[in-house]
């Protein structure tokens, strides 16, 4: 947000009206959110490495047989 330091509050009215006449008021909630999703999938993409996300899936996987092994444990234990 360091770009809103260089608007002053006309200017900012001004970009305003100009989206409000561009695309109505009924499509700027469905840019916004388009670009909020845009911005929160590349932020996602540039924090998580590959060898990250692997180890993410491994433990996924680990903890998943570890469920599968207490859940056969408690059906024998019945």
């Amino acid at each position: 947000m360091i770009l809103l330091g260089f608007f002053g509050g006309w200017e900012i009215a001004i970009i305003v009206l100009a989206l409000l006449i561009l695309f109505g008021g009924k499509k700027i909630p469905e840019l916004m959110r388009g670009l909020g999703k845009g911005i929160r999938e590349f932020k996602d993409a540039t924090e998580e490495n590959p060898v990250s996300k692997e180890a993410k899936d491994v433990k996924k996987e680990i903890d998943q047989v570890a469920d599968d092994i207490v859940n056969s444990q408690e059906k024998r234990e019945k």
